[in-house]
């Protein structure tokens, strides 16, 4: 995984945080359930880039 993909992951899984909590101190459900979206989003992607990493290692 590149040093740039793992930045963007790990951003969009920190502002995915932030939404939530945004969400959860407003009560704004639809807020935090898209900051959870957001979480989910950046690791699935860091998932997929370790596995082609260990693809590539090979």
């Amino acid at each position: 995984m590149g040093l740039g993909d793992k930045i963007e992951n790990a951003a969009e899984k920190a502002g995915g945080k932030g939404k939530e909590a945004a969400g959860k101190a407003t009560g704004d459900k639809s807020l935090q359930a898209e900051g959870k979206a957001d979480q989910t989003k950046g690791d699935l992607k860091q998932a997929g880039e370790k596995v082609k990493d260990a693809f590539k290692k090979d």
